[in-house]
């Protein structure tokens, strides 16, 4: 199965403190055991350690760049994918959908994805699947 790797969860994985961070290291756990793949794109690197790196550190920082990155496939995106996210996001008109999330969903439809590990119910919303349940 493959699997879309968000922010919002692989921040819950590293923020102990993080209310959703059992149920997302349960998962997290689980599917590193199995044959699944994670995939997720550069944007969401650096989104996740810009978050990880101002609220929880730079030791954080090392544990997601070496233990965490690695597991991950990584979708380079290209001018095309960002031209069409920004499409997006200026045709939502919505203060809360970023760039980064309409990355995200324009890649899960190139690579036909349906299943995302996030927090983030916007997934829900357009009909993805999410990991953990609740």
């Amino acid at each position: 199965m493959n699997i879309f790797a968000d922010t919002s969860a692989l921040y819950a994985v590293l923020d102990a403190d993080d209310s959703k961070h059992t149920k997302a290291k349960q998962f997290w756990d689980k599917v590193i055991k199995s044959d699944d793949m994670l995939l997720c794109h550069n944007y969401i690197l650096v989104e996740t350690s810009a978050l990880v790196s101002r609220r929880l550190g730079m030791e954080a920082v090392y544990i997601f760049e070496q233990d965490i990155v690695p597991i991950l496939r990584i979708f380079w995106v290209c001018r095309e994918v960002h031209q069409a996210a920004i499409s997006a996001q200026l045709m939502a008109d919505r203060r809360s959908l970023s760039l980064v999330d309409c990355v995200s969903f324009d890649v899960m439809r190139r690579t036909g994805i349906r299943k995302a590990f996030s927090i983030d119910r916007q997934f829900q919303d357009l009909g993805y699947e999410i990991y953990p349940n609740e």
